[in-house]
């Protein structure tokens, strides 16, 4: 299959253009996920294993909602993001980010996503040829009509700025980068929602995490994407012994979607005090 995939791949760019592709990615996923998850998602419900961690005994809030979502069920948000060429639904976590989210769609929020998905293969974790930089901070900005929507990527030769959407360079792993990002006037005043769809390293993560998130507002989400299996222990031992006793405020949700893949999220969440 992968070898008939990177057969057609150029006669599929030299015949479609960008926006014909895009739908029809969109239509496949409907047939293929959307209709089909509909149906069956009344019948069964697959729901994540998440690890809480923090200073409090039991399990917080965050893990005991995110421990009820049924990443089998489609949303809207799964629509809108897919229709957008974003991969977040292919990825289950719009269900996640659906229960999150969804009393706060009409407020007028400060959302910030690290990683555009560039679509030049000379760049770290891109998107491949077919995919659509900026497609998630689109989908956003649809999702969240009052919202201002920020992203940052390396690749500066896919930044752009439209209508209550604007895009910085940042490296994550410079974190000298990072904080110059956080300087930026339009950034000054913090984010309700972050999410971190960057490098998908630990080290990149970490990094990024540490800089960052003194800039998440009281009552904010922020979001690591794509942690892979093999990052598991690196990452629930710096849950444990640094982040949970570092960041007290904070609670620390880490969501198995594919216990030998990297789908798999970290989910975090400021208290109001």
């Amino acid at each position: 299959m992968k070898q008939v995939k990177r057969f057609l791949r150029p006669f599929v760019r030299r015949t479609f253009s960008a926006r014909t592709i895009q739908l029809l990615r969109f239509r496949y996923w409907c047939l293929s996920s959307y209709v089909p998850r509909q149906l069956s998602c009344r019948l069964v419900k697959h729901t994540p294993e998440v690890h809480g961690f923090g200073a409090a005994p039991g399990p917080s809030n965050l893990v005991r909602q995110l421990q009820n979502v049924n990443v089998s069920a489609p949303t809207e948000m799964c629509r809108v993001m897919t229709k957008c060429g974003s991969d977040k639904s292919w990825n289950k976590y719009t269900p996640l980010y659906s229960a999150l989210f969804r009393e706060r769609n009409n407020q007028p929020l400060r959302i910030f996503e690290l990683g555009l998905g560039s679509n030049n293969l000379d760049v770290l974790s891109n998107m491949g040829v077919f995919g659509v930089p900026g497609a998630s901070l689109r989908a956003w900005r649809q999702l969240f009509p009052h919202a201002l929507v920020y992203g940052a990527d390396i690749d500066r030769r896919i930044l752009f700025e439209e209508d209550r959407l604007k895009t910085f360079h940042c490296d994550q792993l410079d974190r000298s980068s990072i904080r110059e990002l956080w300087s930026q006037p339009d950034l000054r005043t913090g984010l309700d929602i972050i999410i971190e769809d960057g490098l998908h390293t630990f080290e990149g993560n970490t990094s990024f995490l540490e800089e960052s998130l003194d800039h998440l507002r009281p009552g904010g989400i922020y979001v690591v994407e794509d942690i892979g299996w093999e990052d598991f222990t690196d990452w629930y031992e710096r849950l444990e012994k640094v982040y949970s006793k570092q960041y007290p405020g904070y609670e620390f949700a880490f969501v198995v979607l594919a216990n030998h893949g990297y789908n798999n999220l970290l989910v975090i969440r400021r208290s109001l005090g």
